[in-house]
């Protein structure tokens, strides 16, 4: 599918989406030439953790509030929004902020050490057998405590809700998301499941939708699915951040759909975030349930829908637009945004990473975010990598299994 560019206030005309990839990206690297899988896992995964970490600080704010506190746009790693973060409403006792990654990289890294004890594709059942007991059976750092707890205690209300459902309530992991708020909480940490999919969006979105359905219904889950699919075709040979939303859009439903493609088409007319700041807020509000003041939700927030969308997820496939797949844009464009910012950053992040592999990340954020989290960024995208080798072939013998029974049944 096709989207036009909204009008601007510059005088001419924007280009396409697709017309302006070319305008202001290199041309299409070869094949031979692409970033590897470990490279993209790389990628994919420090820049999830590197936008989840200058996101932080700010998350819940407005762009407007975040110019008063910093004298300006967030341009790297910034410190606490409050001075005193122990005792500050709302986000007491966390210390978000001086690199330090919040729960949206605790997840993702919890779920790459589910794939590699399962090492094969994952499903709802995973998240019950193999997620929860890592939630809440083992220690680990958690930066923005500056302590060593069990990961549980630093998750949110709609994270415990695994533990609640799955381990207290024994309920079918497939439908363990049902009656959950619906937010951006499954959708978060998928950036794995397009990893061990690269190059087919397609199985992204099944595996993820299938895994989500422990955690969320709705539009949650179905941004999920969505986002892993992101992922897995950042990862396809001359990508760009306009064949990502295209794929996408094949693939999303309802009002995931419908809010990726009014802000894609907004986000195609410009070139500079801080111009699209408030046109991407404008296209994405019909679909968001929270409503127009972050921390003061509407009534019907995070509910049910068909006709609504988690805001996260489409303003990150945006700015990957506004800024052309450059991390440093992407990332400090869904940074500035506000708001959620953090899950924000945390996705456009990853897709971007994947596109360009590691090299694309500002060495100093990656070292400066690695050193204050106490968080290596290498080794699990190396490990998830391998996992994703092991499992294109288990999936290559089973569908020539497959093929081999078919065409007996068949007499083909």
């Amino acid at each position: 599918m096709t989207y036009s560019a909204s009008p601007t206030p510059q005088p001419q005309p924007q280009p396409r989406p697709h017309e302006r990839q070319a305008q202001v990206q290199a041309p299409p690297q070869a094949e031979s030439s692409c970033p590897s899988l470990e490279d993209r896992a790389i990628g994919c995964l420090a820049g999830a953790a590197v936008g989840d970490a200058l996101g932080g600080p700010v998350e819940g704010c407005t762009p407007e509030q975040i110019t008063a506190r910093h004298g300006g746009r967030v341009t790297g790693i910034v410190g606490p929004f409050h001075a005193d973060w122990r005792t500050a409403r709302p986000l007491a006792p966390y210390h978000k902020g001086d690199g330090h990654v919040t729960d949206d990289t605790l997840m993702t890294h919890a779920l790459v050490r589910v794939y590699e004890k399962v090492r094969d594709h994952l499903d709802a059942y995973a998240v019950a057998e193999h997620l929860v007991p890592d939630l809440i059976d083992t220690p680990r750092w958690i930066p923005e405590l500056e302590a060593e707890a069990l990961p549980l205690h630093r998750l949110f209300l709609a994270e415990k809700w695994l533990v609640t459902r799955l381990h207290y309530g024994h309920i079918d992991p497939r439908e363990a998301g049902v009656g959950n708020i619906v937010n951006c909480g499954a959708a978060m940490y998928m950036a794995p499941v397009g990893i061990v999919n690269a190059g087919y969006p397609e199985g992204a979105y099944a595996e993820a939708l299938d895994l989500a359905g422990a955690h969320q219904s709705s539009y949650g889950r179905e941004a999920a699915g969505v986002f892993a699919a992101a992922v897995a075709a950042a990862c396809k040979p001359r990508a760009t951040p306009a064949s990502v939303v295209e794929d996408v859009l094949r693939l999303a439903k309802d009002g995931t759909r419908a809010a990726i493609e009014a802000v894609c088409e907004v986000a195609g007319g410009y070139t500079d975030f801080e111009a699209a700041l408030t046109p991407l807020r404008t296209a994405v509000a019909p679909f968001d349930t929270v409503g127009p003041v972050y921390r003061e939700p509407s009534l019907g927030a995070r509910r049910p829908s068909r006709t609504h969308a988690i805001e996260e997820l489409p303003i990150a496939l945006g700015m990957l637009l506004v800024g052309a797949g450059d991390f440093r844009s992407t990332v400090l464009g869904s940074v500035n945004y506000g708001r959620d910012c953090d899950s924000i950053a945390t996705m456009s992040g990853a897709v971007a990473g994947a596109l360009h592999g590691a090299r694309t990340i500002p060495v100093e954020w990656g070292e400066d975010v690695s050193r204050a989290s106490r968080l290596d960024l290498r080794a699990p995208a190396l490990a998830l990598a391998r996992v994703a080798r092991e499992v294109f072939a288990r999936d290559r013998q089973r569908r020539r299994d497959h093929e081999h029974a078919f065409a007996t049944i068949a007499g083909a």
